[in-house]
């Protein structure tokens, strides 16, 4: 490890930004379904969360290498103050469409914090380790494991906030949280991290070579993919047909994404590490097949056994076992595909492609879920992941 303190100090502020990011999620999903909002209302209140975080990654990365890294972890945990500290100051005497412009405008900063912390603390991991492809691959997955492992308990936690504190003051409770970490970021972590000095003009960002245009396009799907069940369907049906209250669906979405971080963590033991070779580009194609299948395998003991909890929960673990080793893989192919001068702005182009197919996602997961129910999700998510497949096909070729 180059800079053991400093990767550190990025890890502890991206754990504490998606533990509040996660528990925002989860608050607002399920206070608002309790006030009546409908599934495509639900998806909509994050609409502009997502497109913002498109827009985030677009300018985020060339910021980046302008400014440094540091420079841009701080400006991703102000605006998350600002955004929950904004967000608490909703009424319940409000309209319902005066509400959900209200939660829209605040999700979008939100939004745009998110993918300025991400992308930040994820391009850290290049300037902080060996330059090894086995060990950039081990630490890649060691902070984005421990990130959704941090994120699935803020799902809990923010379930169990609504359930004990109400909507503001919990709210509140997170944004003095960041608040103590970005004070941590500004004390300790010092230089110009990831910082520049090229010349990159803006339009450079989308001149990224075929290999990282690819990769970009195979996530598109693979996020989208989820999302499509993970973000409206999955909940809502919980909550309404199931009968879980608050506290177990969040439980559940916290078992799911930190079962699906410890996997991530793991990824290069189970995948045998990776040698950045070519090989590395089949292993892409061969992993998207298997999340392939176990779509399918959900699908059809669905329609055999009916939507049970012991389907749909075990079935969604095994998805999620998958969609944990894709996720981690492709995280260590961006950074292994970049070069360290374009760094930040690769990594930004990359997760620019993760926000689109996120926004995709969640947009149909409340359109679907609304006109054909948690079939047509899954079904959605199907095709997405066969898209997936047929773009890593293709990555396969490349050197």
């Amino acid at each position: 490890m180059k800079n053991i303190k400093d990767y550190c100090i990025v890890t502890a502020a991206y754990w504490s930004f998606m533990l509040t990011d996660g528990a925002l999620r989860m608050l607002c999903l399920l206070y608002f379904h309790s006030q009546g909002f409908s599934p495509v209302e639900l998806a909509f209140m994050f609409l502009l969360y997502e497109l913002c975080g498109v827009l985030t990654n677009l300018f985020g990365g060339w910021y980046a290498q302008r400014k440094g890294l540091r420079q841009s972890l701080i400006s991703g945990l102000c605006l998350q103050v600002f955004a929950l500290s904004a967000l608490s100051q909703l009424s319940d005497n409000w309209k319902p469409a005066l509400s959900l412009a209200f939660v829209m405008g605040a999700q979008a900063f939100a939004g745009v914090a998110k993918d300025l912390t991400k992308m930040s603390s994820k391009t850290a991991v290049k300037f902080l380790v060996p330059d090894d492809s086995s060990k950039l691959f081990k630490w890649t997955a060691v902070l984005t494991g421990s990130k959704n492992a941090v994120k699935g308990l803020g799902f809990f936690f923010g379930a169990f906030l609504l359930q004990n504190w109400g909507f503001s003051k919990s709210l509140l409770i997170m944004a003095a949280g960041i608040a103590v970490i970005l004070i941590m970021v500004l004390w300790k972590l010092k230089g110009d991290l990831g910082q520049v000095k090229s010349k990159d003009r803006l339009k450079d960002f989308f001149n990224q070579g075929r290999k990282i245009n690819l990769l970009a396009a195979a996530r598109v799907f693979l996020f989208g993919a989820r999302d499509i069940w993970f973000v409206v369907a999955v909940p809502v049906f919980f909550h309404e047909y199931l009968h879980w209250s608050f506290t177990q669906v969040g439980t559940f979405h916290a078992l799911w994404v930190i079962a699906y971080g410890a996997v991530q963590s793991s990824a290069p033991k189970i995948l045998k590490t990776a040698d950045g070779s070519a090989g590395d580009n089949n292993k892409a194609f061969l992993l998207s097949l298997t999340l392939c299948a176990s779509m399918a395998l959900i699908i059809v003991a669905s329609a055999s056994y009916g939507y049970t909890s012991i389907v749909l929960v075990g079935g969604l673990m095994l998805f999620g076992f998958f969609f944990a080793l894709n996720s981690s893989f492709h995280s260590y192919l961006i950074l292994s595909f970049s070069n360290s001068d374009k760094a930040a702005m690769s990594v930004g182009f990359y997760y620019m492609a993760n926000a689109i197919g996120r926004l995709f996602g969640t947009l149909l997961s409340g359109i679907l879920y609304q006109v054909g129910g948690l079939i047509a999700c899954l079904i959605g998510s199907l095709i997405f992941l066969i898209s997936t497949s047929v773009i890593s096909k293709k990555l396969q070729f490349e050197k």
